[in-house]
Parts: C-alpha cells; sequence; structure tokens
C-alpha cells in the first residue's frame, strides 16, 4: 500500500497530466481554426494608394519629425545625459 504522500502526489500527476492534455488540446484547435481562416480570406495586396504615408507639407514639419524620432532613438539608447 503507498504512504498518503505518496498516493496525493500519484493523484496530482494524474490531475497535472490531464490539465496539460486540455491546454494543449486547445492550443492545436485554436492554430488549426486561425489557419482555415487564413486560408478562407483571400490574399489582398496592398496598393501604394492604401499605405499610410507620412506627407510633409512643409519643412518644418519634416525636421519636427526628425527631432522626435531622434529623441526617441537617444532615449533607447539612454544617451539623453
Amino acid at each position: 500500500m503507498l504512504p498518503e504522500t505518496a498516493l496525493k502526489r500519484e493523484i496530482s500527476m494524474t490531475h497535472h497530466k490531464k490539465i496539460v492534455a486540455a491546454v494543449s488540446s486547445a492550443v492545436y484547435s485554436y492554430l488549426a481554426m486561425e489557419q482555415a481562416a487564413a486560408e478562407a480570406q483571400p490574399a489582398q495586396k496592398e496598393t501604394p494608394d492604401q499605405r499610410a504615408v507620412f506627407q510633409a507639407v512643409s519643412p518644418w514639419a519634416l525636421a519636427g519629425r526628425q527631432a522626435i524620432m531622434e529623441r526617441s532613438t537617444q532615449l533607447q539608447f539612454r544617451m539623453n545625459r
């Protein structure tokens, strides 16, 4: 006869295996559903008119945007000291 702690551990492992099986089954079914949805959608090509392009009205606006981008890069690399 198994001691009480070994019996609890064996029941716990059986319960754990069932949970792992349920989670992996759910993940695989979700991935299959996503793949089926992607295949069902027709392939859409993005035309240049559909893309969002930054249009600078003036050189001042372009310089401001460039300064903002440089500042974010400096913050990322912590060069702002």
